[in-house]
Parts: structure tokens; sequence; C-alpha cells
């Protein structure tokens, strides 16, 4: 799939809550100025997308005794996620970080805002349902429904080969075949402080493990018709004695240009 000249290879990943009473707020600045301003026009990031979790998405999400990604396990109600071009990491990032602070010195930030888990990731693995599917470098583009995050880790005594076999081979065709989950990329954490160094604000939960996968499964529904399949991916890792589920999410879309969302948070 990735004999194209645009390759993603490494991903912004940045889950965030605004404070209470300040929902409208977030949501315009961050759509009509941060998302262009701190990130779609710095050099070699190609593509952005931006997702929500109401409520009701929030109650989907598990295990509930979890500290991974978000903790507690409802934070984060906004989802940015962004594209870097392959081989362009750390230009991009050098930029960002010099972007950031010239924006907040200028009053363009916006402290009413806390950081869930705001992380850098590289390494991506994909896997389709189709022989001729939309590649991951134009997920954000092709209106899908809904978005998954998935944080797995390998089972105790799993080597990282062992646990991508069993993925590749047996769990995933299982998840994704004749469903509405039409593709999936997974990542790796970049060690905290290598791109994020001038951030000026706390960042919410560090980074997991280099071991873990950070999975990002794009849906051609509403999540929750298609939570089912998540549970048993899950549960199926677990039979199978080969990785553990640490987190599972589901995100609608936003919808640009408006305050859709801003009063089902919380």
């Amino acid at each position: 799939m990735n004999d194209h000249p645009i390759v993603a290879g490494s991903a912004l990943f940045t889950l965030v809550d605004p404070n209470k009473g300040h929902e409208v707020a977030y949501n315009r600045w961050y759509e009509r100025d941060h998302f262009y301003a701190g990130c779609m026009i710095g050099p070699w990031l190609f593509a952005g997308k931006r997702w929500v979790a109401t409520r009701a998405m929030k109650d989907l999400r598990f295990p509930t005794d979890g500290e991974a990604v978000a903790s507690p396990i409802d934070r984060g109600s906004y989802l940015a996620t962004y594209w870097v071009l392959d081989g362009k990491h750390d230009e991009h990032f050098a930029w960002a970080g010099e972007q950031v602070i010239d924006l907040y010195m200028n009053d363009r930030g916006f402290m009413e805002r806390q950081h869930a888990h705001t992380v850098l990731v590289d390494k991506p693995e994909h896997h389709y349902r189709d022989d001729d599917p939309v590649p991951i470098e134009l997920a954000f583009d092709a209106n899908y429904a809904g978005l998954a995050v998935v944080a797995v880790d390998p089972a105790d005594g799993v080597s990282d080969d062992e646990l991508g076999d069993h993925l590749e081979t047996e769990a995933l065709p299982a998840l994704m075949k004749d469903s509405p989950v039409a593709s999936m990329v997974s990542w790796r954490y970049i060690e905290m402080g290598k791109g994020t160094e001038n951030a000026p604000m706390d960042l919410g939960m560090p980074p997991g493990p280099p071991e873990r996968r950070l999975q990002m499964f794009f849906l051609e529904t509403s999540p929750e018709l298609v939570w089912d399949r998540f549970h048993a991916y899950a549960a199926g890792l677990v039979a199978a004695g080969k990785g553990d589920v640490r987190f599972a999410a589901p995100f609608l879309p936003t919808r640009v240009g408006t305050d859709t969302y801003t009063d089902q948070l919380w």
C-alpha cells in the first residue's frame, strides 16, 4: 500500500478536555485558529482531523479500571490527530515547538483546557479490511463515521514479534472481516520530550511503554453499533494469551463549523 510518495511516518495524538463552562469557546478556538496555526500550516504535516467523545461515547470506554492513555478513563473529550510525512518528523516538530511558544506569547493560546494525553508516535503498521482500501494517508478525508482508539500491550512472556504476528494473522482479520471496520494504523510512542519539550502546559498522561501499540481504527458506522466487536477483540487477545487491551475508546468526527456536541461532553 505504501509505494506512493505520500506516506505517514509519524503522528501527533492530542486528547484534551475544555474546562467546564468553556466548551464552545474551546471548540471555536481550536477549530478556527489552533488547528491551522498550531499544526496544519507547519512544514511536512499533511493531514489532520478532530474527533469528539460525548458522554455516551465515554461510557463505552474500557477497561474501567485501567491507567493507560486517560486517567481517569473518561478524561479527554476532544481528540486531534495529525499525520507527518515519513522522514520529516524532526523538521516539523522543530517548527511546532517554536510555533506554540509564539502563539501563546501573542495571546493565541487557550488556558481553559486540560490535556489528558498528548503524545508523539511513529513506526506505523497498517491493516486493511479490503484488497483495494482507502490508504491510511487519506483516512482523515474519507468521511468515516467514527474512530476507535485501542492500546494493546503484549501479555507477560509474549514477544513483540509474537504479538504482531497474532494481530496480523488472527486478531485483526477476525475483528475486521465483513464489518464496518475499514482500516487500522498502529503506532509506537516516542519518548516524552522528543518534540514536546517546549510545550507551555502539562501534557497529561505520559507515553506508555515502548512495546505498547496505540491503534486507530477507522469506522464506516457509528462506534456504538460495532463496539461489541472491540470487546470480542480484547477478549480474544486474552484468551489466546497474546495481549491485553489497556484502553479502548470510541470517538465521533466533529461537525466542522458547528458547535455540535459541545453540550454533550459531561
